[in-house]
């Protein structure tokens, strides 16, 4: 097994936890450093023409992308612990509550758009975290009313097992501690994001404590 990460690569981060929860250890990690452009140059881009991590390869078929399906492909491969419940109407609560995450706002403060902000539309720095806190609270409020209405909330996001959503809730808050975003206003949210990172699959997987990332970062 081969995988595409970059320590900075929230994505990367969501399907690193589940590596860990499935105690799976890729025989590879390659480094695409998203800081340096290396996600857009040829090589990479055969391996993903979409330019984005993560990416994990498995043996022969197609190279496998996205990181919710990734995800789903390791729970579907390897079905202990699951990532999902067994029921359908809970399985599509938690694949709803990751997509908040992965569909609805990462993608909006992702390097390519913030270099397109920058590059293209000409905001400068000010403008452009203006629109990355917007987005990560847009998809912390949404995740909070979920969370904090739904009767199937429990310890965890769904239930007191985690589940694909919990990931998707620590990585959202991570990527908000990263942005200095205000997450007074998200108690159980919180509450989860925090119950989460105190498991050692999630704080093994925190981007700081990857390969050749910083002792901290505020961006």
């Amino acid at each position: 097994m081969k995988f595409y990460s970059f320590w900075r690569s929230l994505a990367s981060f969501r399907v690193r936890i589940a590596l860990n929860i499935k105690n799976i250890v890729p025989d590879e990690i390659v480094e695409v450093d998203l800081l340096k452009g290396v996600q857009r140059e040829a090589a990479y881009k055969k391996v993903n023409p979409q330019m984005l991590l993560p990416a994990l390869i498995d043996g022969d078929g197609p190279i496998l992308f996205q990181s919710v399906a990734i995800m789903e492909y390791l729970d579907e491969t390897h079905p202990q612990p699951p990532l999902l419940p067994r029921d359908p109407r809970g399985r599509a609560r938690v694949r709803a509550l990751a997509l908040i995450n992965a569909a609805d706002s990462h993608p909006l403060m992702v390097p390519r758009v913030r270099n397109f902000m920058e590059h293209e539309l000409k905001l400068d720095e000010a403008a452009r975290e203006k629109w990355i806190k917007h987005w990560i609270g847009e998809g912390l409020a949404a995740m909070e009313g979920h969370l904090s209405r739904d009767k199937e909330t429990g310890k965890f996001a769904h239930g007191d097992a985690v589940t694909m959503a919990d990931i998707c809730v620590a990585t959202q808050v991570t990527g908000a501690g990263f942005f200095k975003v205000d997450v007074t206003p998200y108690p159980t949210v919180m509450r989860i994001a925090t119950s989460c990172m105190e498991l050692a699959p999630f704080a093994k997987a925190h981007p700081l404590k990857q390969p050749g990332a910083p002792a901290s970062l505020s961006h």
